[in-house]
């Protein structure tokens, strides 16, 4: 089997990881889901197979390239419920608290160029 970039596994696993917990724990992502939005729970299991779909599409060489660029799309699709997340934080939440929400919105960016640097390991 073709080998992959750390960056790729690495961003497999984080999919992985997500993705279970999407399903084990729903109710942390349920709160961040933009609140014009209906369904939330319906939202949050759809993204988390979303997740779970990359990561394993993001191992193989066949289905890297298309889980690559699906990667990509769903951190961008994403990106509002950080943003989400981060505003409701900045009303309520602890001074780390509201550091450490709006200081994961520009890790989204690393996030996405690794999703598309995946997406050209195919060989």
């Amino acid at each position: 089997m073709a080998s992959r970039s750390k960056t790729t596994t690495g961003l497999s696993a984080l999919f992985g990881v997500l993705g279970v917990l999407h399903f084990v724990k729903p109710e942390p992502f349920e709160k961040i889901v933009p609140k014009v939005l209906p369904r939330k729970k319906e939202l949050v299991y759809a993204s988390g197979v979303a997740e779970l779909a990359c990561a394993a599409g993001l191992l193989h060489p066949k289905t890297r390239r298309v889980a690559g660029l699906m990667s990509a799309g769903l951190l961008v699709a994403m990106w509002p419920a950080n943003v989400q997340m981060a505003t409701d934080i900045q009303r309520k939440g602890s001074p780390r608290a509201k550091a450490i929400a709006w200081g994961r919105l520009p890790f989204q960016i690393p996030l996405i160029k690794w999703a598309l640097k995946a997406s050209r390991e195919t060989k």
